[in-house]
């Protein structure tokens, strides 16, 4: 059998983004003043849950054991954010900014992980097909944050 562990530790590490992603995407829903965003985050949260499921069953069936958990960094840096945002207001054009500096980092991740050339194939085709959500989220936010700025 194939030695699976770099595959298995690469899709590891786009789950826990991918699940950083929810979790910023919950709080981006929870924190915006202006409830048409509201949908919109909550709706990428929820699709990213599935490109995290998705990712988790690819690792299950490599016979690795799925991350189920974002990073520690990420988890740092909600902190700041929540603190920051107590103290100074909720502010949704801040809030947006946020999360499309999380979008650039989880496209970065799996733009990284597709020209990994010592990737399975099967490994590949799963991550390009999750790259679907992370592309359209990523653009989405980007586009948002352009239209709050003129």
């Amino acid at each position: 059998m194939a030695d699976t562990s770099h595959d298995i530790r690469t899709l590891n590490g786009l789950i826990a983004t991918t699940i950083d992603s929810v979790d910023g995407y919950q709080e981006a829903a929870k924190d915006s003043e202006n409830s048409r965003f509201t949908p919109m985050f909550t709706s990428r949260a929820h699709e990213r849950r599935q490109v995290a499921s998705n990712l988790q069953a690819e690792v299950t069936r490599l016979g690795g054991s799925p991350e189920d958990d974002g990073t520690i960094l990420a988890g740092a840096h909600r902190v700041f954010v929540n603190l920051k945002s107590a103290v100074t207001g909720k502010d949704d054009k801040a809030i947006v900014n946020e999360v499309e500096r999380g979008e650039d980092h989880i496209k970065a991740k799996f733009e990284d992980a597709m020209k990994d050339d010592e990737l399975s194939p099967e490994t590949k085709s799963a991550i390009g097909a999750a790259w679907g959500s992370v592309k359209a989220g990523h653009d989405e936010m980007r586009d948002l944050k352009h239209s709050m700025e003129s």
